[in-house]
Protein backbone atom coordinates (compact mmCIF):
# COMPACT_ATOMS: atom_id res chain seq x y z
CA UNK A 1 0.00 0.00 0.00
CA UNK A 2 1.02 3.40 -1.29
CA UNK A 3 -0.01 5.28 2.13
CA UNK A 4 2.32 8.63 2.60
CA UNK A 5 2.65 8.47 6.72
CA UNK A 6 3.30 11.37 9.35
CA UNK A 7 7.19 10.99 8.47
CA UNK A 8 6.45 12.01 4.85
CA UNK A 9 3.86 15.00 5.50
CA UNK A 10 6.96 16.29 8.48
CA UNK A 11 9.49 16.26 6.34
CA UNK A 12 7.46 17.42 3.13
CA UNK A 13 8.71 20.88 2.40
CA UNK A 14 8.01 23.43 4.97
CA UNK A 15 6.56 20.45 7.52
CA UNK A 16 3.38 21.45 9.56
CA UNK A 17 4.87 24.73 11.14
CA UNK A 18 1.59 27.11 11.43
CA UNK A 19 -0.56 24.75 9.33
CA UNK A 20 -3.41 23.72 10.81
CA UNK A 21 -3.73 19.76 10.50
CA UNK A 22 -7.05 17.90 10.57
CA UNK A 23 -6.49 14.74 12.64
CA UNK A 24 -9.11 12.32 13.13
CA UNK A 25 -8.10 10.14 16.07
CA UNK A 26 -10.68 7.42 17.39
CA UNK A 27 -11.19 8.91 20.88
CA UNK A 28 -14.29 6.37 21.64
CA UNK A 29 -13.64 6.06 24.85
CA UNK A 30 -16.08 4.64 27.77
CA UNK A 31 -17.72 7.36 30.02
CA UNK A 32 -18.90 7.02 33.56
CA UNK A 33 -20.06 10.13 35.55
CA UNK A 34 -18.85 12.58 32.85
CA UNK A 35 -14.99 11.10 33.50
CA UNK A 36 -13.08 8.81 30.89
CA UNK A 37 -13.25 5.11 32.41
CA UNK A 38 -10.35 3.83 30.01
CA UNK A 39 -8.26 6.28 28.48
CA UNK A 40 -6.62 3.43 26.42
CA UNK A 41 -7.71 4.91 22.88
CA UNK A 42 -6.49 8.12 23.98
CA UNK A 43 -3.08 7.17 25.00
CA UNK A 44 -3.10 5.29 21.53
CA UNK A 45 -2.85 8.61 19.61
CA UNK A 46 -0.28 10.78 21.31
CA UNK A 47 2.41 10.10 19.49
CA UNK A 48 1.12 11.26 16.94
CA UNK A 49 -0.23 14.42 18.67
CA UNK A 50 3.03 14.90 20.32
CA UNK A 51 5.05 14.54 16.74
CA UNK A 52 3.09 17.28 14.87
CA UNK A 53 2.71 19.52 17.73
CA UNK A 54 6.61 19.47 18.15
CA UNK A 55 6.69 20.16 14.63
CA UNK A 56 4.41 23.33 15.35
CA UNK A 57 1.10 21.92 14.03
CA UNK A 58 -1.55 23.83 14.85
CA UNK A 59 -4.05 20.80 15.47
CA UNK A 60 -7.80 20.33 15.01
CA UNK A 61 -9.07 17.11 16.64
CA UNK A 62 -12.01 15.23 16.18
CA UNK A 63 -13.29 11.73 16.90
CA UNK A 64 -16.79 10.49 17.25
CA UNK A 65 -18.49 8.91 20.26
CA UNK A 66 -21.15 6.25 20.94
CA UNK A 67 -23.55 6.16 18.17
CA UNK A 68 -26.00 9.05 19.20
CA UNK A 69 -28.66 9.43 17.10
CA UNK A 70 -28.60 13.52 17.57
CA UNK A 71 -26.74 15.74 19.46
CA UNK A 72 -26.67 13.89 23.29
CA UNK A 73 -25.35 15.56 26.71
CA UNK A 74 -24.09 12.17 27.20
CA UNK A 75 -21.69 11.92 24.58
CA UNK A 76 -20.37 14.90 24.58
CA UNK A 77 -16.42 15.20 24.04
CA UNK A 78 -16.02 17.35 26.18
CA UNK A 79 -14.78 15.12 29.32
CA UNK A 80 -12.96 13.86 26.45
CA UNK A 81 -10.67 17.32 25.72
CA UNK A 82 -10.01 17.30 29.41
CA UNK A 83 -8.13 14.06 29.60
CA UNK A 84 -6.59 14.94 26.51
CA UNK A 85 -5.33 17.97 28.26
CA UNK A 86 -3.99 16.09 31.27
CA UNK A 87 -2.11 13.41 29.16
CA UNK A 88 -0.57 16.22 26.89
CA UNK A 89 0.61 18.37 29.38
CA UNK A 90 -1.11 20.97 27.67
CA UNK A 91 -4.35 23.09 27.69
CA UNK A 92 -6.60 21.55 24.62
CA UNK A 93 -9.27 23.94 23.52
CA UNK A 94 -13.18 22.54 23.13
CA UNK A 95 -15.55 23.22 20.54
CA UNK A 96 -18.97 22.73 21.23
CA UNK A 97 -19.84 22.52 17.53
CA UNK A 98 -18.12 20.31 14.71
CA UNK A 99 -18.85 22.78 11.43
CA UNK A 100 -19.97 26.21 11.23
CA UNK A 101 -19.12 29.55 12.16
CA UNK A 102 -17.81 28.63 15.64
CA UNK A 103 -15.75 25.79 14.82
CA UNK A 104 -14.00 28.08 11.99
CA UNK A 105 -13.51 31.05 14.72
CA UNK A 106 -12.48 28.66 17.27
CA UNK A 107 -9.54 26.98 14.51
CA UNK A 108 -8.58 29.98 13.24
CA UNK A 109 -7.66 31.22 17.11
CA UNK A 110 -5.25 28.22 16.74
CA UNK A 111 -1.26 29.16 17.59
CA UNK A 112 1.35 26.81 16.79
CA UNK A 113 1.44 23.98 19.00
CA UNK A 114 -1.96 24.13 19.96
CA UNK A 115 -5.08 21.94 20.02
CA UNK A 116 -8.67 22.23 19.45
CA UNK A 117 -10.66 19.19 19.95
CA UNK A 118 -14.46 19.48 17.88
CA UNK A 119 -17.87 18.47 19.11
CA UNK A 120 -18.55 14.59 18.40
CA UNK A 121 -18.87 13.79 14.70
CA UNK A 122 -21.52 11.50 14.87
CA UNK A 123 -24.11 14.55 16.45
CA UNK A 124 -24.37 15.57 12.85
CA UNK A 125 -26.19 12.71 10.43
CA UNK A 126 -23.75 13.60 7.81
CA UNK A 127 -20.82 11.78 9.12
CA UNK A 128 -21.62 8.63 8.57
CA UNK A 129 -23.56 8.99 5.51
CA UNK A 130 -20.19 10.09 3.93
CA UNK A 131 -21.96 13.72 2.71
CA UNK A 132 -20.15 15.53 0.23
CA UNK A 133 -20.79 19.09 1.79
CA UNK A 134 -19.98 17.57 5.26
CA UNK A 135 -17.12 16.47 4.28
CA UNK A 136 -16.07 19.39 2.59
CA UNK A 137 -16.85 22.00 5.72
CA UNK A 138 -14.70 19.67 7.69
CA UNK A 139 -12.00 20.37 5.25
CA UNK A 140 -12.42 23.89 5.53
CA UNK A 141 -11.24 23.83 9.16
CA UNK A 142 -7.50 22.64 8.57
CA UNK A 143 -5.06 22.97 5.48
CA UNK A 144 -3.66 19.37 6.16
CA UNK A 145 -5.35 15.83 7.00
CA UNK A 146 -3.99 12.72 9.39
CA UNK A 147 -6.19 10.17 9.83
CA UNK A 148 -4.90 8.01 12.79
CA UNK A 149 -8.42 6.14 13.83
CA UNK A 150 -8.16 2.85 12.98
CA UNK A 151 -10.70 1.52 14.75
CA UNK A 152 -12.85 3.70 12.20
CA UNK A 153 -10.97 2.82 9.01
CA UNK A 154 -13.42 -0.04 7.63
CA UNK A 155 -16.32 3.08 7.85
CA UNK A 156 -16.39 4.95 4.79
CA UNK A 157 -17.52 8.38 6.60
CA UNK A 158 -17.22 12.07 5.67
CA UNK A 159 -14.25 12.19 8.72
CA UNK A 160 -12.31 8.90 7.55
CA UNK A 161 -12.67 8.88 3.38
CA UNK A 162 -14.54 11.78 2.02
CA UNK A 163 -12.80 14.66 3.10
CA UNK A 164 -9.10 13.49 2.11
CA UNK A 165 -9.78 15.00 -1.45
CA UNK A 166 -10.36 18.61 0.20
CA UNK A 167 -7.69 18.94 1.81
CA UNK A 168 -3.87 20.23 0.93
CA UNK A 169 -2.41 16.97 2.05
CA UNK A 170 -3.04 13.66 3.65
CA UNK A 171 -1.37 11.05 5.67
CA UNK A 172 -1.38 8.54 7.82
CA UNK A 173 -0.66 8.93 11.63
CA UNK A 174 1.67 6.84 13.21
CA UNK A 175 -1.16 4.71 15.21
CA UNK A 176 -2.86 3.66 12.02
CA UNK A 177 0.93 3.33 10.07
CA UNK A 178 1.89 0.78 13.13
CA UNK A 179 -1.42 -1.27 12.81
CA UNK A 180 -1.20 -2.14 9.11
CA UNK A 181 2.13 -3.26 9.50
CA UNK A 182 1.78 -5.28 12.29
CA UNK A 183 -1.57 -7.08 11.12
CA UNK A 184 0.37 -7.36 7.31
CA UNK A 185 2.27 -10.02 9.52
CA UNK A 186 -1.35 -11.86 9.78
CA UNK A 187 -2.26 -11.44 6.05
CA UNK A 188 2.08 -12.76 5.34
CA UNK A 189 2.48 -14.82 8.42
CA UNK A 190 5.59 -16.47 9.64
CA UNK A 191 4.23 -20.26 10.07
CA UNK A 192 2.89 -22.04 11.68
CA UNK A 193 0.06 -18.77 12.22
CA UNK A 194 -2.56 -19.71 15.07
CA UNK A 195 -5.68 -17.75 14.70
CA UNK A 196 -8.11 -17.97 18.10
CA UNK A 197 -11.58 -16.21 17.35
CA UNK A 198 -13.96 -16.14 20.66
CA UNK A 199 -17.36 -14.13 21.11
CA UNK A 200 -21.29 -15.25 20.52
CA UNK A 201 -22.05 -15.56 17.36
CA UNK A 202 -21.18 -17.21 14.43
CA UNK A 203 -22.78 -14.62 12.38
CA UNK A 204 -20.92 -11.53 13.67
CA UNK A 205 -17.78 -13.20 12.47
CA UNK A 206 -18.69 -15.55 9.77
CA UNK A 207 -16.90 -13.85 6.65
CA UNK A 208 -13.30 -13.87 9.15
CA UNK A 209 -13.87 -17.18 9.70
CA UNK A 210 -13.99 -17.98 6.29
CA UNK A 211 -11.52 -16.07 5.44
CA UNK A 212 -9.08 -17.72 8.09
CA UNK A 213 -10.48 -21.28 7.90
CA UNK A 214 -8.03 -22.37 4.64
CA UNK A 215 -5.38 -19.40 5.89
CA UNK A 216 -4.59 -20.21 9.26
CA UNK A 217 -2.63 -23.55 9.98
CA UNK A 218 -4.60 -23.67 13.13
CA UNK A 219 -7.93 -21.84 13.89
CA UNK A 220 -9.22 -22.29 17.32
CA UNK A 221 -12.49 -21.12 18.19
CA UNK A 222 -13.81 -20.66 21.80
CA UNK A 223 -16.84 -18.66 22.94
CA UNK A 224 -20.81 -19.20 22.89
CA UNK A 225 -19.79 -19.46 18.90
CA UNK A 226 -18.06 -22.71 19.30
CA UNK A 227 -21.44 -24.61 20.16
CA UNK A 228 -22.84 -23.46 16.82
CA UNK A 229 -19.97 -25.39 15.28
CA UNK A 230 -20.32 -28.27 17.54
CA UNK A 231 -24.16 -28.52 16.68
CA UNK A 232 -22.64 -28.64 13.16
CA UNK A 233 -20.40 -31.93 14.58
CA UNK A 234 -23.78 -33.58 15.72
CA UNK A 235 -22.56 -33.09 19.17
CA UNK A 236 -24.56 -32.09 22.08
CA UNK A 237 -24.60 -28.60 23.45
CA UNK A 238 -27.73 -28.70 26.03
CA UNK A 239 -29.15 -25.05 26.86
CA UNK A 240 -25.97 -23.66 24.92
CA UNK A 241 -25.97 -20.47 23.03
CA UNK A 242 -26.49 -21.44 19.45
CA UNK A 243 -27.69 -19.82 15.99
CA UNK A 244 -29.73 -22.62 14.34
CA UNK A 245 -29.56 -20.99 10.86
CA UNK A 246 -25.77 -21.10 11.05
CA UNK A 247 -25.18 -24.17 11.25
CA UNK A 248 -24.82 -24.91 7.96
CA UNK A 249 -22.38 -21.93 7.69
CA UNK A 250 -20.29 -23.46 10.72
CA UNK A 251 -20.12 -26.84 7.93
CA UNK A 252 -18.75 -24.92 5.46
CA UNK A 253 -16.15 -23.44 7.50
CA UNK A 254 -15.48 -26.95 9.02
CA UNK A 255 -15.10 -28.23 5.01
CA UNK A 256 -13.01 -25.28 3.82
CA UNK A 257 -10.01 -26.02 6.79
CA UNK A 258 -10.12 -29.39 6.21
CA UNK A 259 -10.02 -28.88 2.30
CA UNK A 260 -6.81 -26.72 2.90
CA UNK A 261 -5.37 -29.14 5.41
CA UNK A 262 -5.85 -27.00 7.73
CA UNK A 263 -6.86 -27.84 11.81
CA UNK A 264 -9.52 -25.82 13.60
CA UNK A 265 -9.98 -26.78 17.30
CA UNK A 266 -13.28 -26.89 18.93
CA UNK A 267 -13.49 -26.81 22.80
CA UNK A 268 -13.08 -30.49 24.17
CA UNK A 269 -14.35 -30.07 27.72
CA UNK A 270 -16.20 -26.71 28.98
CA UNK A 271 -17.61 -24.79 32.08
CA UNK A 272 -21.44 -25.21 32.15
CA UNK A 273 -23.82 -23.70 34.55
CA UNK A 274 -27.93 -23.76 34.14
CA UNK A 275 -28.13 -20.16 34.81
CA UNK A 276 -26.31 -17.20 33.67
CA UNK A 277 -25.12 -16.26 36.77
CA UNK A 278 -22.09 -14.75 38.70
CA UNK A 279 -23.28 -16.88 41.49
CA UNK A 280 -25.00 -19.89 39.66
CA UNK A 281 -23.34 -23.57 40.59
CA UNK A 282 -20.74 -24.29 37.35
CA UNK A 283 -18.80 -27.83 36.93
CA UNK A 284 -16.34 -28.92 34.42
CA UNK A 285 -17.83 -31.45 32.25
CA UNK A 286 -16.72 -33.06 28.70
CA UNK A 287 -19.73 -33.43 27.15
CA UNK A 288 -23.30 -30.74 27.92
CA UNK A 289 -26.08 -32.29 29.23
CA UNK A 290 -29.46 -31.10 28.51
CA UNK A 291 -30.55 -27.97 30.97
CA UNK A 292 -27.05 -26.45 30.88
CA UNK A 293 -25.46 -24.36 29.04
CA UNK A 294 -21.34 -23.79 28.09
CA UNK A 295 -20.05 -20.65 29.42
CA UNK A 296 -16.61 -20.89 29.02
CA UNK A 297 -13.68 -23.35 27.58
CA UNK A 298 -12.39 -26.25 29.95
CA UNK A 299 -8.81 -26.34 31.21
CA UNK A 300 -8.03 -29.15 28.73
CA UNK A 301 -8.84 -27.22 26.15
CA UNK A 302 -7.48 -24.38 27.25
CA UNK A 303 -4.31 -26.54 27.95
CA UNK A 304 -4.45 -27.42 24.43
CA UNK A 305 -5.00 -24.21 22.92
CA UNK A 306 -1.69 -22.72 24.94
CA UNK A 307 -0.04 -25.33 23.40
CA UNK A 308 -0.77 -24.53 19.99
CA UNK A 309 0.28 -20.85 21.13
CA UNK A 310 3.93 -22.32 22.19
CA UNK A 311 4.19 -23.63 19.12
CA UNK A 312 2.92 -21.37 16.53
CA UNK A 313 5.18 -18.59 14.96
CA UNK A 314 2.45 -15.81 14.27
CA UNK A 315 -0.59 -15.56 16.71
CA UNK A 316 -3.99 -13.42 15.87
CA UNK A 317 -6.53 -13.40 18.54
CA UNK A 318 -10.04 -11.75 18.71
CA UNK A 319 -12.72 -12.52 20.87
CA UNK A 320 -12.92 -13.86 24.33
CA UNK A 321 -13.14 -17.53 25.28
CA UNK A 322 -16.53 -17.19 27.80
CA UNK A 323 -18.47 -15.07 29.35
CA UNK A 324 -15.37 -13.05 30.31
CA UNK A 325 -17.44 -10.56 32.73
CA UNK A 326 -18.29 -12.97 35.33
CA UNK A 327 -15.65 -14.44 37.37
CA UNK A 328 -16.67 -17.57 37.72
CA UNK A 329 -16.64 -18.13 33.49
CA UNK A 330 -13.19 -15.73 32.69
CA UNK A 331 -10.77 -18.48 33.46
CA UNK A 332 -10.02 -19.93 29.54
CA UNK A 333 -9.82 -16.12 29.00
CA UNK A 334 -7.12 -15.62 31.05
CA UNK A 335 -5.25 -18.74 30.31
CA UNK A 336 -5.36 -17.98 27.03
CA UNK A 337 -4.02 -14.67 27.54
CA UNK A 338 -1.52 -16.26 29.62
CA UNK A 339 -0.46 -18.30 26.60
CA UNK A 340 -0.36 -15.84 24.36
CA UNK A 341 1.78 -13.64 26.05
CA UNK A 342 4.60 -16.39 26.92
CA UNK A 343 4.75 -17.27 23.57
CA UNK A 344 7.29 -16.09 21.03
CA UNK A 345 5.58 -15.65 18.02
CA UNK A 346 4.63 -12.31 16.96
CA UNK A 347 1.55 -11.60 18.64
CA UNK A 348 -1.79 -9.25 17.44
CA UNK A 349 -4.81 -8.91 20.04
CA UNK A 350 -7.68 -7.31 19.05
CA UNK A 351 -11.25 -7.05 20.31
CA UNK A 352 -12.44 -5.43 23.28
CA UNK A 353 -12.55 -8.48 25.82
CA UNK A 354 -9.44 -10.01 24.72
CA UNK A 355 -7.57 -6.69 25.52
CA UNK A 356 -9.40 -6.81 28.71
CA UNK A 357 -7.87 -9.32 29.29
CA UNK A 358 -4.51 -8.80 28.62
CA UNK A 359 -4.78 -5.46 30.37
CA UNK A 360 -6.21 -7.08 33.42
CA UNK A 361 -3.60 -9.59 34.10
CA UNK A 362 -0.67 -6.88 32.97
CA UNK A 363 0.46 -8.72 30.04
CA UNK A 364 0.37 -5.99 27.59
CA UNK A 365 3.99 -5.47 27.26
CA UNK A 366 4.33 -8.88 26.23
CA UNK A 367 2.04 -8.51 23.18
CA UNK A 368 3.48 -8.06 19.74
CA UNK A 369 0.76 -5.85 19.12
CA UNK A 370 -2.41 -4.75 21.25
CA UNK A 371 -4.72 -3.55 17.92
CA UNK A 372 -7.02 -0.42 18.57
CA UNK A 373 -9.61 -1.74 16.38
CA UNK A 374 -12.01 -5.09 16.51
CA UNK A 375 -13.98 -4.65 13.47
CA UNK A 376 -11.31 -3.01 11.03
CA UNK A 377 -8.75 -5.75 11.87
CA UNK A 378 -11.35 -8.61 11.17
CA UNK A 379 -11.72 -6.52 8.14
CA UNK A 380 -7.96 -6.67 7.21
CA UNK A 381 -6.89 -9.72 7.87
CA UNK A 382 -9.87 -10.98 5.73
CA UNK A 383 -7.80 -9.30 3.17
CA UNK A 384 -11.11 -6.57 2.59
CA UNK A 385 -9.70 -2.93 1.35
CA UNK A 386 -10.78 -0.03 4.65
CA UNK A 387 -11.71 2.81 2.96
CA UNK A 388 -9.74 5.17 5.44
CA UNK A 389 -6.80 3.60 4.00
CA UNK A 390 -7.72 3.71 0.58
CA UNK A 391 -8.68 7.13 0.92
CA UNK A 392 -4.99 7.68 1.41
CA UNK A 393 -3.38 5.80 -1.20
CA UNK A 394 -1.07 7.42 -4.07
CA UNK A 395 -1.17 10.56 -2.57
CA UNK A 396 1.95 12.64 -1.87
CA UNK A 397 2.10 15.18 0.48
Amino acid sequence: MSVQTLDDLLGASGGVRGRRVFVRADLNVPLKAGVVGDDTRIRASLGTLRRLLAGGARVVLASHLGRPKGPSAELSLAPVAARVSELLGRRVAFCPQTIGAEAEAAAAKLGDGEVLLLENLRFDPREEKNDVSFARALAALADDYVNDAFGTAHRAHASTAGIVPFVKRAAAGDLLREELRHLQVVREPARPLLCLLGGAKVSDKLAVLEALAPHADVLAIGGAMAYTFLRALGQPTGASLVEADRVGDAKRVIAAAEKAGRRLLLPTDHVIAQKLEAAAPSRIVPTIPDGWMGLDIGPVTAKRYAEEAARARTIFWNGPMGVFELDAFCKGTEAVARAVAAASAHSVVGGGDSLAAINKLGLGERIGHLSTGGGASLEFVQGLALPGVTALEGLTP
